[in-house]
Order: C-alpha cells, then structure tokens, then sequence
C-alpha cells in the first residue's frame, strides 16, 4: 500500500495534504451512489440478503474493492440493520415488512481510500414514533458536522450531537463511535456521540473522520449477538443511524459522502 504524506499529531491522528482530499472525495462519491441505488429496492418483501447481493454485484461491476468482505471474517458486502439493530446487522433471509426501518452501511475502497457511510431507509411506510426517530438521527449528525471547524475539539462534535437528541428524548449509544480513515478502514481518533464542550483531541485542517450516530428511541445500552456482530437495543426499542466521512478544512469540513441525487435523507 502506499505511504501517505503527512504528520501525525500527539492523539496518534494523522493530518492528510491537500491532495489526498481528492481520494477520498473519489471513494465517498463511489459508496454513496452505491446507496442512492438502493433507494427503489427497499421494499416490503425483499430480503437483506438480496439487498446484500445487489451491493456486492455493483462493488463488482465498478471494478473497486469491498472493505467489508474478508474483515475480521465478515462475509457481506454492507451491515443490514433493521429496527431495533443498532449496528452491523448481518444480510440474511429475514424479509423486510412494511413499516420496517433500516440502516444499511458501506464501505468500499477506491484507489487505496476508504470510502464509508450509512443511510436510513424505511420499506413502506413507517409509524411516526420511527419516522421521528430518523429525522432526530439526521439532525444529530448535521448538527455535529457543523461543529467541525479548526481549533474546535471532538467534544464539541459529541455534545452537538448529545444534546439535540436528548432533547427530543431520545438517547445515544456510547458502545459505538466514529473513527479516523482515509487509507486504513479504522484509525484513530474515536469519534465519540457524546461529550463536553472543549474537551478531546483539538481538530486541525487534514483529519479524516466519520461521524456515524447512533440513536434509540429508549435507553441507549446495546448488546452483541452471539453471532460477534449484530448489536441490538437491549429494551428492543428503535434504533437509527446515519453516518458520513468528511475532512477537516480550513474554514470547516468537506463531506465527502453527500448523496449525488440528494437522496441521503430518504424515508420513502
């Protein structure tokens, strides 16, 4: 693999050059069309297996790579959570009913660069308590994107995201977090939901991060199946997440993961 340019501050987070944002531009742009697609296909009846099938023909077809397939043994091309999955939810035979919701995450690498990012989706219609759930988990993560600026710290980012979401009476999960990429899956820093102002890592022009909520209409616990994956809410409320990659600017953040045809926030 190539070494790429660059420092790596005290927190062990490494600063990318100016034009390493082009790849990962290039990797975000492949994954998000990838999940534009999958707008029409979710639907009353289809399996996440079929779901599944479909992302790793277009991974295919594309001529780029999977970053999920083979990872610490996971053999899917895209985590499937539905309802009250919290996270990596393993593509299966369970067919979707109408008012299920779910998250379908993907990563792919393009060049060397991961591109990684999660959208909400919902198979007919679902009830408002799940549609208010989504549209809370969306807000968060804006909400903590547009705390990324220089000089502000990954504090500032989780206590964005904690306090709107408390708020509205909902909860973030703290099991998980968001993560440092660019041409590793997984690296420092953790992206944390959650936080006090001021506190962390101070961000700095060059960091490549996630950021990737997790939010529970009840109490925030999760546990892991004893398939080592699938996390679900332990009082089997909903759970919803979105997620995007995004670089440190000058002046604020790129995202590099923006839905082509704007359909990132899609609930129908």
């Amino acid at each position: 693999m190539q070494e790429t340019r660059g420092r790596v501050t005290k927190d062990g987070i490494r600063i990318y050059e100016d034009a390493d944002f082009a790849g990962m531009r290039a990797a975000g742009r492949v994954a998000a069309e990838i999940l534009d697609m999958m707008c029409p296909l979710v639907v009353p009846g289809v399996s996440t297996a079929a779901l599944d099938d479909f992302i790793r023909e277009e991974i295919g077809r594309r001529g780029v790579v999977s970053a999920t397939i083979g990872y610490k043994g996971y053999q899917h091309a895209s985590c499937i959570s539905v309802n009250h999955v919290v996270c990596h939810g393993i593509p299966g035979t369970k067919v979707l009913a109408d008012g299920d919701i779910l998250n379908i995450d993907v990563t792919v690498i393009v060049d060397g660069w991961f591109g990684d990012t999660s959208r909400m989706y919902v198979a007919g219609a679902a009830p408002r308590k799940a549609e208010r759930l989504i549209e809370v988990t969306y807000e968060s993560l804006m909400r903590g994107i547009q705390a990324v600026k220089p000089g502000n710290t990954f504090g500032d980012i989780g206590y964005a995201i904690q306090a709107y979401v408390e708020a509205n009476r909902m909860s973030v999960v703290r099991d998980f977090c968001g993560h440092g990429l660019g041409r590793v899956f997984h690296a420092p820093p953790n992206v944390l939901h959650y936080g006090r102002p001021g506190k962390g890592a101070v961000l700095e022009e060059g960091m490549f991060f996630t950021i990737e909520p997790m939010v529970n209409l009840g109490r925030p616990e999760t546990k892991t199946l004893s398939d080592d994956w699938t996390a679900v809410t332990r009082d089997k409320s909903l759970s919803a997440q979105f997620e995007h990659s995004i670089g440190v600017t000058a002046t604020g953040c790129e995202i590099f993961t923006l839905s082509p045809a704007d359909k990132f926030f899609h609930t129908a």
